[in-house]
């Protein structure tokens, strides 16, 4: 074992990673055993360790049998004595020179790790220039030997990965990895909002050219459908994004990549340069974009932006960086549309006719979370063209759940976005869509206020607030109350035990694992493009699994299980299974639901515990009945400031044969068809409530009656 792998650290959390167990056992073995590897790093209260130091211990303990690729590549890249994001620069260069020049890899591969970092700059530099073009205008810097020594191990773990994965997707993997591990230091853009926007900028013409002025980690430019013969230019304020971007870029297709490192608002990359397509994301709210030494800058066509409107500066510098007739697509935040400030420079956007259309998302389909975002549409007047006389206004809140976590929902959202500014596109208007879409007349909203936000323009369809509609909702809920009322337990089944009654010995989830009673797994939320995803949500709330998956391979990236603890190793992601019982693990909330047949096959999402029971063993019911007991969880949990975790392993439940659980298995099965019954009963009462309240306040029902 060479120096530089003894270099990489390891937290706590990482340990249990690597042995499949919680921390509060890790903290257990630092306790207990003398001979545990001693911090080597990080602080008092959160230590790191010698990744090989504590391999080598859990191997001589019998808790570790092999630590998986992924995760050992991870642990070396987290653990790196420059940093994470370095390790990812690092593994980004590597992974383009194993892709480009396989046999330039190869023959710096066999070498010593001393004699590899001294090879190895120079090979990279050619792959590096063969994508980015010359040194001085590439954001992606080679690093220097010395630089690269403590990287060695890493980059010969990622090669064996990339064996096993492909290049492009190992880079995935470590960078969602490290997204998902640090979510405060990025501002990302899921891949469904990002989809919808590179498909509206593409909809009349792929663009050859396409440019994101704020690209943080590249998930725009990535969701561009991909040609050889395009251009895809980035820009981010940070040097290390704008690097990532590019090698996360140039992995993913065979265009010509061009990132840069500078704050665009004040040091423009690509002035004099314009593009088919500008996609962006920028930031909110931002009262420090440049108003103060901007204020000449031939930028501002359409009004110089006042200080709280940092969108709007956005907004201009994409339009002006396109050709005439070209497109860009921003995501803003829904004060954009309405604050006062702004109303003169959304005045002439409509009248120049360069905003053509505003699109309102769920809340919660992107960050932050919890606002509707708005995507708007601008296109650079073509001179020769007369300006459209209408805005396409769409609101979507109405085709996704409320707080906008039913990913499953948004295909359908995506859809009418389309299916509507593709309409226009075609024919100039669109007839109105009740709730949905509309194309409204310019000089309709060139009022005092110029309030662009879908939801003014767009009342909800009719039927919604009366009528049949809600004759419907309460035919329903009078249906779903009756079934309450006749699954609810029995008064007789209320009457408490006998105070002599014997109670069965107590067993524990851990206990059984290592018995063989059941297998433990842990969620990942990858698997096959497309996949469905059970999320913590839907097992609170009993719904239809909302998630979707992470692209993966055949090879998951969820820790292998330790044999001490009778857990299956994960060779693949986690799919559900009839009969298996699945626990949230984060929260605090007692909850566990048995998988049923119209939930299996989907994939198990982060924060957690599927437990699979062995059916000569188990009954899943009565596993899950016992698992959701309030006591239970409380001796089970450890508690952080603002967080609970669960220690699913600590749960107990009585140690009954098969054929006495069968009575617990009925009551538990009764109730759970109880607590949906109630559950739906719920939600059409308060459908049917809000829908009054609309009804009465909006004309559409009348104040009279019983």
């Amino acid at each position: 074992m060479t120096p530089r792998d003894d270099a990489t650290e390891v937290t706590a959390a990482g340990i249990a990673r690597l042995a499949g167990v919680g921390r509060a056992a890790v903290s257990n073995w630092r306790r207990r055993h003398g001979d545990f590897p001693k911090p080597v790093g990080g602080t008092e209260t959160s230590p790191s360790f010698a990744l090989t130091e504590v391999e080598r211990w859990l191997r001589g303990q019998g808790k570790l049998v092999e630590v998986p690729l992924r995760e050992r590549v991870w642990q070396q890249l987290a653990g790196h004595p420059a940093g994470p994001v370095t390790a990812l620069l690092h593994a980004g260069c590597a992974l383009l020179l194993i892709r480009d020049r396989p046999t330039d890899w190869l023959a710096v591969g066999v070498v010593s790790d001393e004699r590899m970092a001294q090879l190895l700059p120079d090979a990279l530099d050619e792959a590096v220039a063969m994508r980015f073009g010359v040194r001085r205008r590439r954001a992606v810097r080679v690093p220097e030997p010395a630089e690269l020594l403590p990287s060695v191990p890493l980059l010969r773990g990622v090669a064996e990965l990339s064996a096993e994965l492909g290049a492009r997707q190992t880079y995935e993997f470590l960078l969602g990895r490290h997204t998902d591990a640090n979510p405060r230091q990025y501002t990302l853009t899921p891949a469904g909002p990002a989809e919808l926007m590179a498909r509206i900028a593409g909809s009349t013409a792929p663009a050859r050219t396409v440019l994101d002025p704020a690209c943080g980690t590249g998930a725009l430019l990535r969701a561009v459908p991909s040609r050889p013969d395009q251009y895809l230019y980035g820009q981010d304020s940070s040097p290390e994004l704008a690097a990532l971007t590019a090698l996360r870029l140039a992995l993913h297709s065979d265009a010509t990549v061009r990132t840069m490192a500078a704050d665009t608002l004040r040091a423009d990359a690509y002035d004099g340069r314009t593009a088919d397509a500008v996609l962006c994301h920028p930031p909110f709210n931002d009262r420090n974009w440049g108003h103060d030494e901007l204020a000449y800058d031939p930028r501002w066509e359409y009004g110089f932006p006042a200080r709280g409107e940092s969108e709007l500066a956005w907004v201009q510098h994409a339009l002006a960086r396109l050709t005439d007739g070209g497109t860009a697509v921003l995501l803003m935040p829904p004060a954009a549309a309405s604050r006062r400030s702004g109303r003169r420079i959304r005045a002439d956007l409509l009248r120049r006719g360069a905003l053509r259309a505003v699109v309102a998302l769920p809340a919660g389909t992107a960050p932050p979370y919890n606002l509707p975002l708005h995507i708007w549409v601008l296109r650079r007047p073509d001179r020769a063209a007369r300006p459209a006389p209408e805005l396409l206004l769409v609101e979507t809140a109405g085709a996704a759940a409320a707080d906008g976590r039913d990913k499953q929902l948004w295909p359908a959202v995506q859809d009418a976005v389309l299916d509507a500014w593709q309409h226009v596109e075609r024919h100039g208007t669109l007839d109105e869509r009740p709730g949905l879409a509309r194309s409204v007349p310019v000089l309709e909203l060139l009022d005092d206020e110029v309030d662009l936000a879908p939801a003014r323009h767009l009342p909800p369809p009719a039927e919604a607030a009366g009528g049949t509609g809600l004759r419907t909702v309460r035919e329903g809920l009078g249906e779903a109350l009756r079934r309450a009322a006749d699954l609810a337990p029995p008064p007789d089944d209320l009457d408490p035990a006998p105070a002599d009654a014997a109670r069965p010995p107590l067993t524990t989830v851990g206990e059984l694992a290592r018995a063989g009673a059941l297998t433990l797994h842990t969620g990942t939320g990858e698997g096959p493009g497309g996949t469905p995803v059970l999320t913590d949500h839907d097992v609170l709330t009993g719904g239809a699994p909302s998630g979707t998956a992470r692209e993966s391979t055949a090879h998951g990236r969820a820790a292998h299980e330790s044999a001490e603890h009778g857990s299956a190793p994960d060779d693949a992601p986690v799919r559900t299974a009839p009969g298996d019982v699945v626990v949230p693990v984060f929260g605090g909330g007692a909850a566990a639901r048995v998988i049923d047949e119209a939930t299996a096959g989907a994939a198990l999402g982060r924060g957690l515990a599927l437990l699979r029971p062995e059916p000569a063993a188990l009954d899943p019911w009565f596993l899950a009945g016992f698992l959701r007991g309030t006591a239970n969880h409380r001796q089970a949990s450890s508690y952080a400031s603002t967080s609970a975790r669960l220690d699913v392993r600590r749960l107990q439940l009585p140690r009954l044969p098969l054929a006495g659980q069968h009575a617990y298995s009925a009551r538990f099965r009764r109730l759970a068809e109880f607590e949906d019954a109630v559950r739906r009963a719920a939600l059409l009462g308060d459908r049917l409530v809000r829908g009054m309240h609309d009804g009465l306040a909006e004309g559409t029902l009348p104040p009279g009656g019983a």
